[in-house]
Parts: C-alpha cells; sequence; structure tokens
C-alpha cells in the first residue's frame, strides 16, 4: 500500500522552510552589509571586524585582528549604523507581523496597519508628545520606554483601536466590513486632528512632519530600549494566538463550532499588533505599505499557515526595510538623506496597485 506522506512534508511547509533556510543568512548578512553605506565608507572587512569586536566576538581585538581599531570607527559602525540597522529590521519586523494579524483577522490580504486607524492614532500620538514639548521627557526615571513619544503613541494606538471596535460593534459582534469602514473613519478624524495640531503649533511643524514621513536618521541602539518593551509585549501576545488565527479564516460561525472563543482571540490579536505598531511609530514615525507587502509576498508563495507565515513575513519585512533605509541614506548627494517612508511609498504604491489588479482578477 501507498503510505501517506507526513503533515509536516506538505508542499506549503516544505515551502516555508526553504523560504526560512532562505531568509534568515539573508537577514542576518543584511544586518553586516548595511554597516558599509554611508557618509563614511567602509571596506567589508574593516566593518566584519569592528563589529567582532565592538560585540564581544573578540575579547582582545588588535592581537586577534591585526591593526588597532580606531575607538571613532567603533562609535559610527556600531553606535550610529548597525544600531540603527538593527532598529530598521525589528521594525520593518513589527509592521510585516502586525499586517499577517490584520489580514488575518479581516481575512482581507489588502489590510495593514494603516486599515483600521493604529497607524494614524500612534501617529496622532506622537504629535500630540512633539506638540506638547515631551519629546525628551522620561515620564518614570530609569524607564526610558515610558518616555513621552512611546507614551503618547502607544496610548494614540490603543485609543484608535478602541474607537474602531466600538464603532464596529455591530448586534454586540465585531463585523469585518464595519470594522474596516470603522477604520477608514477613525483614520481620517486622526489625520484632521494632527493637521489642527500642526496648525495650532507651528513651532512643533518640522518635528511633526518629519515623524509622519518616518525616518531612521539619528537613530540607534538607545532607540532599542524604548521599542523593544513594546515590541515583545506584543509579539508573545501574538504568538501565544498564532493558532487561532488559522481557525478565524473559517469564520467566526465555525471557528466557535471547533471550541474556540473567536471574540476573546480576535481582541487579543488586535491589541498585540496594536502595540507593535504603536511602538514602530514611537521610534521612527510612519512607515507605510511595508505590512502590506511582505505578508502578501510571503503568503504568495507558501501559503497561508500564519505561523510560518508570521516568522517568514517578519524576516522579509525586515530585510526589505534594512535596504529601503539604506536606499534613503545614499540616493542623495552630499549626505542627505530621504525619508524611509517616502522610499517604502514609492517602491509599495506600484505594488499595491498590481495586487489591486490581481485581485481584481485581471491577471498577473
Amino acid at each position: 500500500m501507498r503510505k501517506e506522506r507526513p503533515s509536516g512534508w506538505k508542499p506549503g511547509r516544505r515551502k516555508a522552510v526553504l523560504a526560512t533556510l532562505i531568509l534568515a543568512p539573508l537577514a542576518a548578512v543584511s544586518l553586516v552589509a548595511a554597516c558599509l553605506f554611508g557618509a563614511l565608507p567602509l571596506s567589508a572587512s574593516t566593518a566584519v571586524r569592528v563589529l567582532a569586536s565592538g560585540l564581544g566576538l573578540f575579547t582582545d581585538a588588535t592581537t586577534t585582528l591585526g591593526a588597532p581599531i580606531d575607538p571613532a570607527l567603533l562609535t559610527v559602525v556600531l553606535s550610529m549604523r548597525f544600531g540603527r540597522t538593527l532598529l530598521a529590521f525589528l521594525v520593518g519586523a513589527a509592521l510585516s507581523v502586525s499586517g499577517v494579524v490584520f489580514q488575518g483577522i479581516l481575512r482581507n490580504p489588502l489590510a495593514d496597519p494603516f486599515t483600521l486607524g493604529v497607524s494614524s492614532g500612534a501617529a496622532f500620538g506622537a504629535s500630540l508628545a512633539i506638540a506638547l514639548g515631551l519629546g525628551g521627557v522620561t515620564l518614570v526615571p530609569g524607564f526610558p520606554s515610558l518616555g513621552g513619544i512611546p507614551f503618547f503613541a502607544l496610548c494614540g494606538a490603543f485609543g484608535a483601536l478602541l474607537a474602531v471596535i466600538a464603532l464596529g460593534r455591530m448586534g454586540g459582534r465585531l463585523r469585518r466590513d464595519t470594522l474596516i469602514l470603522a477604520g477608514i473613519v477613525v483614520a481620517s478624524f486622526l489625520s484632521a486632528l494632527i493637521s489642527l495640531v500642526k496648525a495650532l503649533n507651528e513651532e512643533s511643524v518640522a518635528g511633526i512632519v518629519f515623524w509622519i514621513m518616518g525616518g531612521f536618521q539619528g537613530r540607534g541602539l538607545a532607540d532599542l530600549s524604548l521599542f523593544a518593551p513594546y515590541f515583545l509585549v506584543g509579539l508573545t501576545v501574538v504568538i501565544a494566538f498564532s493558532r487561532d488565527l488559522d481557525l478565524l479564516l473559517l469564520g467566526e460561525t465555525q471557528a466557535g463550532q471547533l471550541g474556540m472563543n473567536a471574540g476573546r482571540s480576535r481582541m487579543f490579536l488586535l491589541f498585540g499588533a496594536s502595540a507593535m505598531t504603536g511602538a514602530a511609530v514611537a521610534v521612527c514615525g510612519v512607515i507605510g505599505f511595508l505590512g502590506l507587502a511582505a505578508p502578501h509576498l510571503v503568503r504568495m508563495y507558501q501559503g497561508a499557515e500564519h505561523r510560518p507565515l508570521l516568522l517568514n513575513a517578519a524576516l522579509l519585512g525586515g530585510v526589505l526595510l534594512i535596504w529601503s533605509d539604506v536606499l534613503a541614506r545614499t540616493i542623495l548627494p552630499g549626505g542627505a538623506e530621504l525619508p524611509v517612508g517616502v522610499v517604502t511609498a514609492l517602491l509599495g504604491g506600484p505594488f499595491f496597485c498590481l495586487l489591486l489588479r490581481r485581485k481584481a482578477g485581471y491577471g498577473l
């Protein structure tokens, strides 16, 4: 008799493993390679040597690796470039994982953190903190993650989510179509509030505009302490309920018949994704299209099983944002930088149009 193939060797699972085996080394290489680019040119060997020394991989860099390392190089490569690159990777991973969650909950591959107004809420919170002069203020001494901007951004993200849930609840249940409509309304209202804040406080306009456009200029290892706590909490919640995303694709009635509390799982997933989105906006501003593109590209290749989808979307989103940031800081002459949000929008716009054509059944 013909033996059945184990479920772990399904075609989708094999593709997911292959994607991980490609994306994980690519992410590791990208974290190092991105440190080569900037106003101060560096060779690959110099960057690797400085990173190895700065990260403590060699106890005596002078004797083990040859020539002494200039302390200025340690600052440039480790504190500035590597810190910025690592932050870009984690932010890209956070936005991509959030995109997977929103797409799974709404059962819509065109959904992303903007769909429910979460990004707009975080941007409004950060804008309000900047306008009030709380950008450099730590609300609780000794806890940099409770600084003015990250705290207000997170409150804005959760406030937007609560407003969307309140507006989207029909007959005691959350409906996908009303959630999307509520998200559009809330996002539009918050955008108007951001414009009002800029109009009432002209001194803060430059800082708010920079935040809205998104960028990693001046960001580094220190900003990881602002981002990491919220990212880790949100990621932990999403991973804990990741299997429920597969059941939600069947519909709420079918998921309930399988013993899942769909409303409870949906709420935890929404709050986990919102925590990551709020943290991302808090440290680098609004970066669009990444939460849409990375999950969809991975899903097209390996299928919609959510645990491997979350992993590979995070890896791809991190890699895409690393190289978008490299492009943003090298495309202009004289050391000038583009906001990375502009780069992702320019690259993501055509992708979104192609995705719409495919969704409408016109090819691709």
